[in-house]
């Protein structure tokens, strides 16, 4: 099946599904947690929270959180369209129209009023919920597209530098409407990154160095699952004094366990160390998002 040039198989049935279930966490979370702490979450899920008090409290025209996020939204969706992956743009459109659905008619009483509560428990649904988005091949949409562009460019997470941003949005609100919810948003915030850094590894790199004797089955096996190019170093023992070679390659992190299952089947005896890349410079295949 296809749609604007996108092919679907039975395979994106799991995806849809869990992108139908992050929105709905994500908006309990939103009619919960930030709404009973007067919090303003990250993205444009802040920013239009914010217009929306801004033109009711001094203008006095009533447009709903869900309504602004939806037109922000959409808006960013036209813009990257040809930029990103076609099936990405449409799985984020799915997740963030659901979401202003979800939001818009869930009524859900608060679970506690203690402010650090809230702060630390709500940031952990967001980005456990944003996770799962990403992990289904969606996201969002708005400053995470901005963000998972730039990583592709990058070769690097980028999601501090998002949060960086959401702190000019933070600024405005505590000058806007006191500082106590501005600073407990941040706290919200920074919780809810650390969930999605922990979780989603599409962008970290790890090194890897095979230390083997069977250079030629372990370079055909990884070769046969990633496009990453091998380095052979030739290298000897200093205790046994035989011959090895040594394989160094670089990798995305969430590739790491099923390239580490495939060098063992290759070479049993394969001695694997793994290193965490901060940086790429230089040619590297990110496989893009469809």
């Amino acid at each position: 099946m296809s749609f604007l040039n996108i092919k679907f198989t039975k395979k994106d049935i799991p995806n849809i599904l869990l992108i139908i279930l992050s929105s709905f966490i994500y908006s309990c979370g939103m009619n919960t947690f930030v709404r009973s702490g007067n919090l303003f979450p990250g993205g444009f899920a802040g920013i239009s929270r914010l217009l929306s008090m801004v033109l009711a409290d001094n203008a006095g025209i009533h447009i709903s959180f869900s309504v602004i996020y939806f037109a922000l939204n959409i808006t960013t969706t036209m813009i990257v369209w040809k930029r990103i992956g076609h099936k990405f743009v449409l799985y984020s459109l799915i997740w963030f129209s659901l979401t202003s659905f979800f939001t818009s008619i869930l009524d859900l009483p608060p679970i506690t009023s203690d402010a650090l509560l809230i702060c630390v428990f709500g940031g952990l649904i967001s980005g456990f919920s944003v996770a799962m988005s990403l992990r289904a091949n969606a996201s969002s949409g708005g400053t995470d597209f901005i963000a998972i562009d730039l990583s592709q460019r990058l070769h690097r997470p980028v999601w501090n530098y998002i949060f960086a941003v959401n702190a000019l949005v933070l600024m405005t609100a505590g000058w806007l409407y006191g500082w106590n919810q501005a600073l407990y948003s941040i706290i919200f915030q920074y919780v809810s990154k650390e969930v999605v850094n922990a979780i989603h590894k599409r962008y970290k790199v790890s090194s890897l160095h095979v230390i083997t004797d069977k250079p030629d089955d372990v370079i055909a096996a990884v070769f046969g699952m990633v496009r990453h190019g091998i380095t052979v170093v030739p290298c000897s023992g200093a205790y046994s004094h035989h011959d090895h070679s040594m394989l160094v390659t670089s990798i995305n992190a969430d590739q790491l366990h099923d390239v580490e299952r495939c060098i063992l089947k290759a070479d049993p005896k394969a001695f694997i160390s793994v290193y965490p890349v901060d940086r790429i410079i230089g040619n590297y295949y990110q496989k893009p998002v469809e």
